[in-house]
């Protein structure tokens, strides 16, 4: 991802190697990478007033990452997707945001993605008429890390938070209506609500999203289908890197239009973050608190999983979303 990055955008990333770091693991040097034992010696490394820091930790032990970095003048960094496990860390990461002034952009590909561009074009455009719906799918396989690196605590923490995010950007604000996750179940063995997850969110606008992810699906699919008044738009983003193209079918009166589009959204994410940080704070601004509204509804439908069930007239929560 950041090779790909530097190599089209040199003049935004210097000469300088990359410094990497993993505590948990070994790390072998090769051309352009430097490892360090350490955050405290990568720090020692470089300078951390000037360098951009990935986070690439679970979300349940971020904060503890996040505090390190900022001690030791990191300022700059890009955080895994979502950007907190729960309400209670989100409020952790804010306070160490505002203490020392970090400037935080949370991984979201498929806000920079070709198709979601269009997508776009499709809502604001108005030919086709009032947005009504959004379905977002996003299933893949995903046994092996699951049953090997219990990364995650929730499936609602895999793909779930692209989705939302998309739906947040092309609907606006919105609140949970219902959620259900399940177990992932291999044999004898059982991952607690590591098996999948969908949330259902109705906006202001009126019209409802719903997403769902199934990560014991036999095949990759990354779909969405957005309902207007006089047709549907049924996007189909990349399944993974090997093969950087998207896909848009627009049915009006019948009549389809297909269409195949250069799509590297998570190198084009990162050029973007990385012009951010040569500017001013106010992007980072708002891109924090369109992850912290993903971050809000995803603890809102979480936390409806973990209550019995109550009558749907107590099913909504409000969660105040940013739409962009």
């Amino acid at each position: 991802m950041l090779a790909r990055a530097r190599a089209g955008a040199r003049p935004l990333f210097g000469d300088e190697p990359v410094v990497a770091c993993d505590p948990r693991r070994v790390l072998g040097d090769r051309p352009g990478l430097v490892t360090a034992g350490s955050v405290g010696e990568a720090a020692r490394l470089l300078d951390p007033a000037d360098a951009v820091a990935h986070v690439c930790t679970p979300p349940s032990v971020r904060t503890e990452v996040i505090g390190q970095l900022a001690e030791l003048g990191f300022r700059n960094l890009i955080v895994e997707k979502p950007l907190a496990a729960d309400t209670d860390d989100l409020a952790r990461i804010t306070r160490l945001r505002r203490r020392h002034g970090l400037r935080i952009a949370v991984v979201e590909p498929w806000l920079t993605s070709s198709l979601t561009v269009r997508l776009l074009e499709l809502v604001r455009g108005g030919g086709l008429g009032e947005l009504r719906s959004v379905s977002i799918v996003q299933n893949k396989p995903r046994f092996r890390r699951s049953l090997t690196r219990p990364s995650h605590q929730t499936a609602f923490d895999v793909e779930l938070p692209h989705g939302v995010g998309l739906a947040l950007r092309l609907a606006g604000n919105a609140r949970v209506t219902h959620a259900a996750g399940f177990d992932l179940v291999v044999g004898d063995v059982v991952v607690a609500r590591m098996g999948g997850a969908r949330v259902g969110l109705r906006h202001n606008s009126g019209a409802r999203t719903e997403v769902s992810s199934d990560l014991t699906s036999p095949v990759r699919e990354r779909r969405i289908t957005v309902e207007f008044e006089r047709g549907t738009a049924v996007g189909h983003f990349a399944v993974s890197a090997d093969d950087d193209h998207s896909q848009l079918t627009v049915t009006v009166n019948g009549h389809r239009r297909h269409e195949v589009l250069r799509d590297d959204s998570l190198t084009e994410w990162v050029v973007r973050a990385y012009q951010l940080f040569h500017g001013s704070g106010d992007q980072h601004a708002r891109g924090f608190a369109f992850a912290t509204d993903v971050v809000q509804l995803l603890s809102v439908a979480k936390n409806i999983c973990a209550e019995p069930v109550v009558p749907a007239a107590r099913a909504e929560h409000q969660v105040p979303a940013h739409a962009r």
